[in-house]
């Protein structure tokens, strides 16, 4: 098995970045990416230097040689890795990278608003319990959205 080139830490309860995931898993032909799901429960494979509030706050990778990347420098390197650098071409010009970096933490920040607008919702039927007292959807996302 290849080593991928870049490890993607994903939001497997936000329909957009699932339906995201889907669409790059079939354009990465030569096994570039792989996918880690915040979202699965006891997940613990934290990035150099991140915890989960971190990683739920921006798409977050880690190259094969350890950089961390976050934001749009993953967006850049994601899409290159299949071939599809073409699409985030605008991410590259430097006046438009301030604009871009507050579009994109807009983006972040209300992702769950924009995937139910589109219809992209995921619904969890696996429980989360603290103790005795047992929450639906995932851990992560408690308080951020209505499960």
């Amino acid at each position: 098995m290849r080593t991928p080139e870049l490890t993607i830490y994903v939001d497997g309860t936000c329909g957009f970045c699932v339906a995201e995931v889907n669409m790059l898993k079939r354009h990465d032909r030569h096994g570039a990416l792989a996918f880690v799901d915040l979202a699965t429960p006891g997940f613990a494979d934290f990035p150099p230097g991140t915890d989960l509030a971190t990683l739920n706050a921006r798409l977050h990778s880690v190259t094969a040689d350890g950089r961390v990347l976050t934001g749009l420098d993953s967006m850049q390197a994601i899409y290159r890795l299949v071939g599809l650098g073409w699409v985030v071409w605008p991410l590259r010009i430097r006046p438009l990278r301030p604009l871009m970096a507050w579009c994109y933490e807009q983006f972040a920040r209300h992702r769950y608003r924009v995937s139910s607008f589109f219809g992209m919702r995921i619904t969890s039927t696996a429980p989360h319990c603290d103790g005795n007292v047992c929450h639906p959807g995932s851990p992560f996302t408690k308080g951020l959205r209505d499960d």
